[in-house]
């Protein structure tokens, strides 16, 4: 039998993870390797430059722009407060004098007498980057960031909305099948991240985010649900920069979908536990997936997530990530060596596998994902 390497999603209670933590701009490195770190954490932190204000000087005094120094004697790097006195004119006989109040705080960046105006560097922004996980700094990068390092348990899901949080875990159905609904949600669940089952419906989402709900884990979720729930259309690119206030991890895929037994269990398993969650996904080139993890105090050896794929072989555990079976989970039974024409007239190579239906069924080998454990 043939073999074949493919991309892997992870379902595991036992596995070490890293995280690259990464400033977008050069910055200044918080903490030291070998280091315990918490989700919140900050491992390094950068300063954006402030914003810069114009003060249409001449314009407001109504005088010349060579006569700008005459009336504004601040010089260039000397720092000015909102409201401070920062120019006046002598008006007529003392009386229509023209007075001038800063509208901003900041540093005094450029003063022309070419265009009357004074330029005002407002405080720099602080962008910091926290570890995400609680774990171990395991090396530094200068300037830059931190990795991270964790080992527990890992739920990597097939799509997710909202950014990375932390909350404990509560299973709030009774089994993968059965949908989340608002009533599964109660007003002490603010900061925890909730276990569905099959779906959730449109309710429990506005719910979990009136009762701030940190997140929800679910198998499927509805196209329709989600465009109310955010008001758009999401579309096709990278997701986890929605401005709202919980994330969503979705294991299987799009509509009423029952999780894999074996994620609903290792959920369940970790009832009250801290745990980090992450919706950002992404699909095409750079794959990134939806996350749950939960650091744990395990001994002995573990697996090494590398974040990468794995080989196909007969047994291998999959999910398929293209229509027409979306969502749906099986394992291989056959790696057919020679090409097959598809329903878009292209050559490409195949796979059987067995669906969880007892079905099997022939998928092109670049529409399946390896789950990982």
């Amino acid at each position: 039998m043939g073999s074949a390497y493919t991309p892997g999603l992870t379902v595991s209670g036992d596995i070490v993870v890293q995280k690259v933590r990464r400033l977008p701009i050069k910055g200044e490195v918080m903490v030291e390797k070998g280091q315990t770190v918490k989700p919140d954490t900050v491992v390094a932190r950068a300063m954006l430059p402030g914003i810069l204000q114009t003060i249409k000087l001449t314009e407001r005094l109504g005088v010349e722009a060579k006569e700008i120094r005459n009336f504004f004697s601040q010089p260039e790097g000397s720092q000015i407060t909102k409201g401070d006195l920062i120019a006046e004119t002598k008006g007529f006989l003392g009386l229509f004098k023209q007075i001038l109040h800063a509208d901003y705080s900041g540093t005094i960046e450029s003063v022309s007498e070419i265009t009357g105006n004074v330029l005002v560097r407002e405080a720099p922004i602080p962008v910091d980057m926290t570890a995400y996980i609680a774990g171990r700094v395991v090396d530094t990068m200068p300037e830059e960031g931190a990795i991270v390092e964790t080992r527990g348990a890992v739920v990597q899901g097939i799509f997710g909305i909202g950014g990375e949080r932390v909350g404990s875990i509560r299973t709030a159905v009774n089994s993968p099948s059965e949908v989340l609904d608002a009533h599964h949600i109660q007003d002490s669940d603010a900061g925890k991240i909730l276990i569905g089952g099959a779906c959730l419906t449109a309710a429990a989402l506005a719910k979990a985010a009136s009762c701030g709900v940190t997140g929800l884990v679910v198998g499927g979720i509805r196209d329709s649900d989600l465009v109310e729930f955010l008001g758009y259309d999401i579309g096709v690119a990278i997701t986890g920069q929605e401005l709202i206030t919980l994330t969503v991890v979705v294991t299987e895929g799009f509509g009423t979908l029952a999780m894999a037994n074996r994620t609903f269990d290792l959920l369940k398993s970790l009832e009250g536990k801290e745990a980090s969650i992450n919706g950002a996904t992404q699909i095409r080139a750079g794959v990134i997936r939806p996350e749950l993890i939960v650091p744990l105090d395990i001994q002995g050896d573990a697996h090494i997530a590398t974040g990468g794929g794995g080989e196909l072989t007969s047994g291998t555990p999959i999910r398929v990530i293209r229509e027409p079976y979306f969502g749906r989970l099986g394992t291989v039974v056959e790696l057919p060596a020679q090409l097959q024409v598809v329903e878009s007239g292209t050559e490409v190579r195949v796979l059987m596998a067995k669906l969880d239906s007892g079905e099997v069924v022939c998928v092109p080998r670049a529409n399946v994902e390896i789950i990982a454990t």
